[in-house]
């Protein structure tokens, strides 16, 4: 089944910058565009328009405004094929029964900070945690020439090769749509002590101590993504440091950075792990948050 590429609108500026990147990246890959707008009767947005009236007065309203918005899409790209869907009911539930059908969501991003927060606040990262299927965060600001030739698809591996093996896929495939090269980042910290095993320092005394090791188990999960896009050049980056650290100091050369996430279940919630969490805040270029299988 060929999946669309979704985008989640609700009329800001971030969500009409995703728009536009999700149309770009639907055109790369010959997918068709959907773009989902989901409201409710005097929602926020639409108080903030000033839209009085009763509920058919205040969809007429949100229709007209998905309509003007996929028109500037579709003067960009006259042979993209796209479809719209304009949903009353619970935003979040919306969004992640539209990125279940979706080769990936794509929705706006606000601020940076830890208080501040994405599409319709929080709603974003309540998306996030809860989809199977990767979903790109885009900032209001982003344009066209940031995916020019030059700027690498960054994405971040860790653990052992299966653990970031979907965020590896579809970076290697953004990459090759693009004609764009990988920077593929393991970052690294010195364990507790206690945390060593007889087997764990075998494994580091064959390998010549930390680093080389680090280094070795970054090449073998790279390995296989290699030999699949054979055409994309790859850059393999080791550093000492926290995973968010080191993604964050080479974001300035990104122009997409793909971070792997575990939902974790909290009493408050889900949660989308701390590397995501700190890529979504603060990382300037789109991020695409990809879930493991």
């Amino acid at each position: 089944m060929t999946r669309p590429i979704t985008a989640g609108v609700d009329g800001s500026q971030e969500s009409l910058a995703a728009l536009a990147w999700a149309a770009r990246e639907a055109v790369r890959r010959g997918l068709a565009l959907r773009v989902v707008h989901a409201w409710r009767v005097h929602s926020q947005e639409v108080i903030e328009a000033g839209i009085a009236g009763d509920a058919d007065g205040q969809a007429e309203w949100v229709h007209g405004a998905v309509t003007e918005a996929v028109g500037t899409v579709t003067a960009h790209h006259p042979d993209l094929e796209v479809t719209t869907d304009v949903v009353e009911g619970p935003v979040a539930d919306t969004l992640v029964a539209a990125a279940a059908d979706a080769e990936m969501l794509v929705l706006g991003s606000r601020g940076h900070g830890r208080i501040v927060g994405f599409l319709l606040g929080s709603v974003g990262q309540q998306v996030i945690a809860a989809t199977t299927r990767p979903v790109v965060l885009v900032r209001a600001g982003d344009q066209p020439s940031s995916e020019a030739a030059g700027r690498e698809v960054v994405v971040g591996q860790q653990g052992d090769p299966e653990d970031s093996a979907d965020a590896l896929r579809f970076a290697f495939e953004t990459a090759a749509e693009r004609g764009a090269s990988v920077r593929v980042v393991r970052a690294w910290n010195l364990p507790p002590v206690f945390a060593y095993s007889p087997g764990s320092l075998k494994l580091l005394d064959e390998a010549g101590g930390l680093e080389p090791y680090e280094r070795k188990s970054l090449a073998a999960a790279v390995r296989p993504w290699r030999e699949r896009f054979p055409d994309v050049p790859v850059e393999e980056h080791v550093e000492m440091g926290s995973a968010s650290q080191v993604l964050l100091s080479v974001a300035g050369t990104a122009q997409l950075m793909v971070v792997g996430r575990r939902a974790h279940r909290t009493a408050v919630g889900a949660r989308i792990g701390s590397v995501a969490h700190g890529m979504l805040h603060h990382a300037d270029c789109p991020v695409a948050v990809v879930p493991h299988a």
